[in-house]
């Protein structure tokens, strides 16, 4: 028999999600409560922060642009996984077809690269504004916004689609329970019932290249800020400088720390409880959708006076 029909042979329908391994019958039902209320909070937040962008054409600028992305982004991200890890935490575990289970690790991990992508597109934004105040129009004209964007896309588009195909070609085994919430790469890879070097490799390559050039770069870009805005004469402007890119900030730390924890404990934590490990990773996919939007509209003054009106006009 050939290797690819011995693959396909042994290769599951579908697969078994079980949500969180260790408290499918005690916690799961109370957990997902502040769990769903998290992504209604998150549908919420995006879809407004959309509709103010969208609707205020003094707010069709750069900064505002790359905030409407990331909202399109973080939507994507939580809708593709928070749905069905509610169905699991409230039916029990559920079944996912082989294909099903493929797009969700597509969707999770194309979006997690564009958003990383996106938070450096503002991160020069930043620099732009902040380092090169006259020219900033000039340079990051929305055709140019528009062109990164698709660029960020695109890379998501070419690097993620092979775990996939690397996927496919192991056998499993009959191997079908996930001990997860989620299609996740990893979670998937230690099914199989083969060698997965290339799989694990090329998931290290992966990650190493999108988080640290992105971190790379958003670190030169703040670093660049600093050293203008520690040059400026007036402390007042300092400060000014300095409140617009902690927002930014906020956004980097809570969409990269959850992230990098869990990118470590699928390859070195084992001693890290399996049910933390997965709560984490779900909060992962959930916590930055939620917090992002209600960040930007405390911190932007813009987005903050314009929801202010919306509601005052609704009351009204």
């Amino acid at each position: 028999m050939s290797p690819v029909n011995t693959s396909s042979s042994l290769r599951p329908s579908s697969f078994l999600l079980m949500g969180i391994p260790g408290l499918e019958a005690t916690a799961q039902h109370w957990i997902s409560i502040p769990l769903c209320s998290m992504y209604l909070l998150a549908l919420l937040g995006n879809l407004l922060l959309l509709a103010v962008i969208q609707s205020d054409p003094s707010l069709h600028e750069p900064m505002y642009l790359f905030l409407a992305t990331l909202a399109i982004t973080d939507l994507v991200l939580s809708t593709s996984t928070l749905p069905q890890m509610l169905a699991i935490f409230w039916l029990g575990p559920r079944s996912i077809s082989f294909h099903s289970c493929m797009a969700q690790m597509f969707f999770i991990h194309t979006f997690s690269s564009v958003e990383s992508g996106i938070l450096v597109a503002m991160a020069l934004d930043r620099y732009v504004a902040i380092c090169l105040p006259l020219r900033h129009s000039a340079i990051l004209k929305p055709s140019t916004v528009a062109r990164m964007v698709l660029l960020i896309l695109l890379r998501g588009l070419v690097l993620i689609p092979p775990f996939a195909l690397l996927l496919w070609r192991l056998p499993f085994c009959g191997h079908r329970v996930i001990p997860h919430a989620y299609c996740e790469h990893m979670a998937v890879v230690k099914l199989a019932c083969a060698d997965t070097t290339a799989n694990t490799m090329y998931g290290l390559a992966v990650a190493l290249f999108v988080v640290g050039l992105d971190t790379l770069c958003i670190a030169l870009s703040y670093t660049m800020i600093l050293r203008a805005v520690f040059g400026l004469p007036s402390s007042q402007e300092r400060l000014k400088a300095l409140s617009t890119c902690a927002s930014h900030c906020c956004v980097i730390l809570i969409f990269y720390i959850p992230g990098l924890f869990s990118f470590l404990t699928h390859r070195f934590g084992h001693n890290v409880p399996h049910h933390i490990h997965i709560l984490l990773a779900t909060l992962y996919l959930l916590v930055p959708p939620m917090l992002n939007p209600i960040v930007y509209g405390v911190k932007t003054k813009q987005i903050r006076i314009r929801v202010v009106r919306v509601f005052c006009v609704r009351v009204a």
